[in-house]
């Protein structure tokens, strides 16, 4: 959440104070903002990855002891 809050604080920021065309800021704004999401995206993927790998093991570890 507080990434997509920077994402549109910088994107009102950004069109109001920018010397360029606003077509030119805009595009500038929606390239960041599909960085940002495809950043928060990938190190989400890899949080849910860890997650499944430790339930996996823990799972494991008590079918192995039962």
């Amino acid at each position: 959440m507080g990434v997509l809050a920077g994402v549109a604080t910088g994107a009102v920021l950004g069109v109001l104070l920018a010397p360029e065309k606003g077509s030119d800021t805009r595009g500038k704004i929606s390239a960041r903002g599909k960085e940002y999401a495809d950043t928060v995206k990938d190190k989400f993927d890899k949080f849910k990855g860890n997650v499944a790998g430790k339930f996996d093991k823990i799972k494991a570890d008590v079918s192995q002891s039962a």
